[in-house]
């Protein structure tokens, strides 16, 4: 099994900053790719941001110039670096990642439990 555990959320001010960190622990041969999504209140899951294990990544256009996704393979963490926040960011922020369990099989999608990030104006 793999587990993926969320740290960093909490409760700030618009145009304050958030550094969310999310750590893959278990069975791991490899990961590819690691993002970060959000749900808000009423809304659909979105995604957030991507990087693959080379490092190129993606960005939702609502958050670019202003979000940073950044990996450490070599302690399996993703990080999210959130700066210039908004209320309309106010969400439950999850990790996911595409994980390899050994060199054979195909990845598996796994998620963490989510961290909820409330800005408030």
């Amino acid at each position: 099994q793999v587990q993926l555990v969320e740290s960093g959320g909490g409760p700030v001010q618009a145009g304050g900053s958030l550094r969310l960190s999310c750590v893959a622990s278990g069975r791991i041969f490899s990961i590819n790719a690691m993002s970060w999504y959000r749900q808000a209140p009423g809304k659909q899951r979105e995604l957030v941001a991507s990087i693959t294990s080379g490092g190129s990544t993606n960005y939702a256009d609502s958050v670019k110039g202003r979000f940073t996704i950044s990996r450490d393979n070599a302690k399996n963490t993703v990080y999210l670096q959130m700066n210039s926040l908004k209320p309309e960011d106010t969400a439950v922020y999850y990790c996911y990642a595409a994980v390899m369990i050994s060199p054979i099989t195909n990845q598996y999608d796994y998620w963490g439990q989510g961290t909820q990030v409330t800005v408030s104006s």
